[in-house]
């Protein structure tokens, strides 16, 4: 088949892109118990010290370090016990010359004391006094005021998105609820008169619809709100008006398949009539994905993905995914990656960026990444494989026992 589209390479496509879309995101009121995974919609401070009070990091007894000096096995610091520092409680005792406290992990330093000796370093002398084996320095064992983070100190950015530590850290300040990005509603509108639903049994001719439920998953991955909008024939009136609602419905339209140039091709042609400015990119240089589609239409961003699941995957991943990512405001996180030694030749034509999915092997200690060839219309070339490395464009491919980065799925 003759080569139809104009195609451009993926950095380029997506600064055409970005230049006519100007994300705006929408905040909502959360409880940080609810919000793991969301993305802050505001800066985040200390409202006060953390600690707020001089903490014990052991088991042990609270003196003053002064004290212990010099103390050893052969000559231990004798000291007198004055009492128990209780947990949730502040301290009424105070720490005077050759005195300490019995303490625990987390209690209240008591006044007075300036460091903690470890249990395990001291030996009972009767019911009111200790040896000391080993001396401490000031402030050894004790956490002190504001040692976590200090009153006022930048806690959170607005774009960070929630992790389970962050909302460990925002409740120990009393911050119980925050403002985060409302989570774009992206519409999968999937195309072609071959498709049924995954429940039926299909007819000679006919397939499974899995990109709807792949590209679902995908959206709730990146952290927006699925919007599945079902099956249309190849009819044009038909698309176009189930596009249209679709996109009232949505922040973000997703068309799959249709988008390549064929008589049954009629995305592009849908997407433009959709709002200004249209379609901005059709065509991309890379595989597997070449028949992208970019658009904006009215503010709102649109994309048509090829019909084969492995390109509509790799498409949703390279344009999808960041573009859901500034409605809420934040950057998507770089993929985790690892390096490999390639285990075999990858052949690449000069002006495209491939995409290859590999399965990862240890072989004598070393990891190596096996490419997995596939058509793009095979699913389980992707289920089959830990990640993907990338041939950049024009290098002509990769040779084996080279060694490369895979990113990891």
């Amino acid at each position: 088949m003759p080569e139809l589209l104009d195609l451009c390479p993926p950095d380029e496509a997506w600064r055409i892109f970005r230049e006519h879309f100007d994300p705006q995101v929408a905040a909502e009121r959360l409880p940080v118990r609810e919000a793991l995974g969301r993305v802050l919609a505001e800066d985040l401070s200390a409202p006060h010290d953390l600690p707020t009070f001089p903490r014990c990091a052991m088991d042990g007894y609270a003196v003053r370090a002064a004290d212990t000096y010099g103390a050893s096995p052969g000559l231990p610091a004798y000291l007198d016990v004055v009492g128990e520092v209780l947990m949730g409680e502040a301290p009424t005792l105070e720490i005077g010359l050759g005195q300490c406290a019995l303490v625990h992990t987390g209690c209240m330093l008591p006044s007075g004391a300036d460091a903690v000796v470890m249990v395990e370093v001291t030996q009972p002398v009767d019911e009111r006094s200790i040896e000391v084996l080993k001396p401490v320095a000031e402030g050894e064992n004790v956490i002190q005021v504001g040692e976590d983070v200090r009153r006022g100190d930048a806690v959170l950015p607005a774009g960070h998105r929630l992790r389970p530590q962050d909302l460990g850290g925002l409740l120990a300040l009393g911050i119980t609820a925050v403002s985060v990005a409302r989570r774009p509603r992206v519409a999968i509108l999937s195309q072609g008169d071959e498709l049924v639903e995954p429940e039926q049994e299909p007819r000679p001719g006919q397939v499974r619809d899995i990109n709807s439920a792949t590209l679902a998953a995908l959206v709730e991955q990146a952290g927006g709100i699925p919007l599945r909008r079902g099956i249309v024939g190849d009819d044009l009136e038909a698309l176009r008006q189930a596009a249209e609602a679709a996109l009232t419905q949505a922040d973000v339209l997703v068309m799959s398949a249709g988008s390549s140039v064929s008589a049954r091709d009629m995305t592009a042609q849908v997407i433009n009539g959709l709002g200004q400015p249209g379609v901005l990119v059709h065509g991309v240089s890379v595989r597997p994905g070449k028949p992208t589609i970019l658009a904006v239409c009215d503010g709102k961003p649109v994309f048509g993905l090829p019909g084969n699941p492995v390109s509509a995957v790799n498409a949703f991943r390279l344009f999808v995914t960041p573009a859901i990512h500034l409605l809420q405001g934040g950057q998507p996180s770089p993929p985790r990656a690892v390096p490999a030694r390639l285990a075999r030749n990858v052949a690449s034509a000069t002006g495209r960026q491939d995409h290859v999915p590999v399965r990862l092997e240890e072989r004598d200690g070393e990891t190596w990444a096996v490419p997995i060839f596939g058509k793009s219309n095979l699913i389980y070339t992707l289920i089959r494989a830990d990640g993907e490395l990338i041939v950049p464009l024009d290098s002509g491919g990769m040779a084996e026992g080279e060694m490369v980065t895979v990113f990891l799925y």
